[in-house]
């Protein structure tokens, strides 16, 4: 009896969604908690599963926008599988899914199974996340890599981003001659439209403002160098800078609470506790997963939880709770390269905080030219919820921390 695979929800308030991969083909047979397919909403992408073991039926095509609770596929699990894992042939889908182009397109074939070679999902998830199958020891038939395989893996580090508009993978470019005047149209997908809208909102709604100030990061630098071995060996996660400027942004916005304020309708709503967003960078765009809370966590949890959530992020697994509910937002563009911004604010929020890039540059110290190695920090902010006062105050809190990280830890 065919077993119906509908489109969840991925969120509260969402009704509809597009199918924006499928990760099996058409008439695939496919085992229980496999990955199938991906959707995406204006607000997140949810991977759906297979619920049992069976030879898969495409309904709703790649691409494709759909309401939730609509079935998507159907699971034929009366079928069992030949030697190579694949189902005997039957008769066509309702729908048969859109051909995947050769360059992609998997074969099935003994040569699919050969050692280390990962299957489509786990290929996919390898691609998201930085790795090669070579770094990776298959546990399936003949050492083929699988998709849990794949998740387990170790993560390069997913570095955070600068707060800006979702990417879109770029359509490939047609062969032209020099000269030639081409153009190419790419649909929006709804989380690049709903991106693109709350930053437009952003600019139109907040008197926002951007207040600069520089850190010397001498001191956070030989501090970090001095202890990151030990922190690793004792916690077994790396030291990174963004623990110093989360503990240092916690201890600021409880210094100055209006920075995690905001504004709904007459009224300042002030929170009593600090839900950190940290804007990174994933596969299919702009995401900011929020670290609860982060006023009671230590370092070691900063970076822990940090590294759970870009783990998530790079294979797109973050849920909707995950990335809403923010108070205060931190921005790292320095990680590519960038010397200096004016991050957009990420609404409700009243503020976000933008890192840089650290540059060996010659600074004026006790009368003397000196170099040394500087970051520009940025505080953009919501005039109507901060006042200037307030925001060069935090600003040079962060300031006086990360230059003498010694007080983040004596909370001084």
């Amino acid at each position: 009896m065919p077993l119906d695979i509908t489109i969840p929800s991925p969120g509260e308030s969402v009704t509809e969604v597009t199918i924006s991969a499928w990760l099996k083909r058409d008439g695939d047979f496919v085992r229980r908690n496999e990955e199938l397919f991906e959707i995406e909403s204006d607000k997140a992408t949810l991977g759906v599963s297979a619920e049992a073991d069976g030879k898969l039926r495409i309904v709703i095509p790649q691409g494709q926008t759909v309401r939730v609770g609509a079935v998507a596929a159907q699971l034929d699990t009366s079928v069992v599988p030949d030697s190579t894992g694949t189902a005997p042939p039957a008769p066509a889908p309702l729908i048969a899914a859109p051909p995947v182009p050769p360059a992609t397109k998997p074969s099935v074939t003994a040569e699919s199974y050969a050692e280390g070679v990962p299957s489509p999902a786990a290929r996919k998830i390898l691609e998201e996340r930085g790795l090669s199958p070579a770094d990776v020891n298959g546990s399936g038939r003949g050492g083929r890599v699988t998709k849990a395989d794949a998740l387990d893996a170790p993560s390069k580090p997913l570095t955070a981003a600068p707060l800006v508009a979702a990417a879109t993978p770029p359509v490939p470019r047609a062969q032209t001659r020099a000269g030639e005047r081409g153009e190419r149209r790419q649909p929006m997908s709804k989380l690049r439209q709903t991106v693109s809208a709350r930053l437009v909102a952003a600019k139109n709604t907040t008197a926002m403002l951007t207040t600069f100030n520089e850190i010397d990061m001498s001191r956070c630098l030989a501090v970090r160098k001095e202890y990151k071995d030990r922190f690793k060996e004792q916690y077994g996660i790396g030291l990174g800078f963004m623990s110093f400027f989360s503990r240092a942004a916690i201890a600021a916005l409880q210094q100055y609470p209006a920075v995690n304020a905001f504004i709904d309708g007459d009224e300042f709503v002030f929170h009593d506790y600090i839900d950190l967003g940290i804007a990174v960078q994933a596969p299919k765009g702009l995401v900011v997963p929020v670290v609860r809370n982060a006023e009671t966590l230590s370092f070691e949890d900063i970076e822990r939880e940090i590294d759970r959530l870009a783990a998530r992020a790079r294979t797109n697994q973050l849920t909707v709770d995950e990335m809403t509910g923010g108070t205060f937002t931190i921005s790292n563009g320095g990680v590519f390269g960038n010397l200096m911004s004016t991050p957009i604010l990420n609404p409700p929020q009243s503020g976000i905080l933008g890192m840089h890039n650290i540059v060996d540059r010659p600074i004026a110290l006790n009368g003397e030219v000196v170099i040394r190695p500087m970051m520009y920090v940025a505080l953009s902010y919501d005039h109507r919820v901060i006042d200037g006062r307030e925001s060069v105050g935090f600003l040079k809190r962060i300031k006086e921390l990360i230059e003498d990280p010694i007080r983040l830890l004596l909370n001084i």
